[in-house]
């Protein structure tokens, strides 16, 4: 140890400069096709150590989320990296000059389609190693021995990937197994048993929000939404003023929080039609916080608009960009009531910019509908929540499996990475 500190006190400042700048222009070399933009001035590094992670470096800001940057305030090789990628040149009065060719957004059509003809069977895999994380619960009492969960939880999202109904699906279930992917293939009668209980919901979740965890590097701006799923079940009651006997379509209410970049959903909440957005806000944001989302912008609508929300987006160091009802004043009881009015009123054009990301949850519950049905098909309440949260955890793979092939990620679950 100490001969590595006098050394360190010896090297001259400027070889530790080139040093990092030569294992930048090596980075560029080796992995120029998985430097991606992530948005504006924004980048995404990957990282040479760990193959699953990465880093993100703001190239107008001059900053990079890795321990270099961060822990000594150096210029990293990430930002080396993305200063030879954009090639930046200093003229002698210290201008800079960027010859960056101009960013479009053109479809990959070649990871595109990879990645669509691929889906089914990267899915399958993924799922794999989402499952094997799951805790066997501990068994009471004689008699038969329960079926293993994961395989139960893996037969489940199956049949929901799949579309089809419990009995339909048993042949593509069979498949898996025999592929190795499950233990044993669970009949369907079991499969209908345990989407009955209400504590495999807390389990769905958790594989929901692990299952967007390896995109934590790229999702920064999140937006919150709820949407409805139609059920098949309906309310009836007798209406004194008529006589006669009235009924309506109940219908599961998702409150989700969803990244605007790759539309994953980083969290997910299944509830009655007549739970409020509001006070879903909060739980939504600190799911995403657990799982290790850097969270630096949150939009949602004039419905998710209150002094506590404002305060809880702000607490976790994000900015919100929730637009003011016609009634509003700029006189709130809050700081961060007044900050958002004055860039709702002062800075409108900004504000918008940001604001518009808000569309992207909308797409993400559009893409688990078509995808995966508007509606679901069982008839108890606890049921028709674990099924729309097994359409998120779909929907989740499906992003994952895009993202493999359009930013070269290697997804690994249930490890606790260090955020910076």
């Amino acid at each position: 140890m100490s001969v590595w500190c006098t050394y360190s006190s010896n090297m001259d400042a400027a070889s530790l400069v080139d040093a990092r700048q030569a294992r930048g222009l090596a980075l560029v070399k080796a992995q120029r096709a998985k430097i991606k933009p992530v948005g504006g001035s924004r980048w995404l590094v990957p990282s040479q150590t760990n193959p699953s992670g990465g880093y993100v470096v703001d190239a107008d800001q001059n900053s990079c989320t890795c321990p270099d940057h961060e822990d000594r305030g150096v210029k990293c090789k990430h930002l080396w990296a993305i200063m030879i990628l954009r090639a930046e040149v200093e003229l002698p009065d210290g201008t800079m000059i960027v010859t960056e060719k101009r960013i479009t957004y053109r479809q990959d059509w070649p990871a595109y389609n990879a990645a669509q003809t691929e889906e089914r069977d990267r899915v399958q895999l993924l799922l794999k190693g989402l499952c094997d994380g799951i805790v066997q619960p501990p068994r009471s009492g004689r008699g038969r021995p329960p079926a293993l969960l994961a395989d139960v939880v893996y037969a489940a999202t199956m049949k929901t990937y799949g579309l089809m109904s419990g009995r339909r699906s048993t042949c593509d279930i069979r498949a898996c197994a025999d592929d190795g992917l499950l233990s044993k293939a669970p009949a369907y009668n079991t499969l209908f048993k345990y989407a009955e209980r209400a504590e495999l919901a807390p389990l769905l979740k958790t594989l929901v929000h692990e299952a967007a965890a390896p995109l934590r590097a790229v999702e920064t701006t999140f937006a919150t939404d709820s949407t409805g799923f139609a059920t098949n079940t309906y309310a009836r009651w007798f209406d004194e003023k008529y006589g006669g006997e009235k009924k309506c379509q109940r219908w599961i209410k998702l409150h989700a929080q969803v990244g605007t970049f790759t539309n994953v959903i980083a969290s997910a909440e299944a509830t009655e039609s007549n739970v409020g957005d509001p006070v879903m806000l909060k739980p939504l944001l600190d799911s995403s916080i657990e799982r290790g989302f850097d969270v630096r912008e949150l939009s949602a609508d004039k419905a998710y608009l209150s002094n506590d929300n404002l305060v809880a987006i702000e607490a976790v160091h994000a900015v919100p960009y929730i637009p003011f009802k016609s009634n509003s004043k700029g006189t709130g009881r809050t700081d961060a009531w007044r900050r958002l009015w004055h860039m709702f009123e002062a800075q409108n054009d900004q504000f918008l910019a940001h604001y518009h990301k808000r569309s992207n949850v909308e797409s993400t519950f559009s893409m688990v509908k078509r995808k995966f049905g508007p509606s679901v098909r069982a008839k108890t309440f606890p049921a028709q929540v674990n099924e729309v949260l097994l359409k998120c955890l779909c929907h989740n793979l499906s992003c994952l499996v895009h993202a493999i092939h359009e930013l070269g990620i290697d997804p690994v679950f249930w490890q606790r990475l260090e955020v910076h």
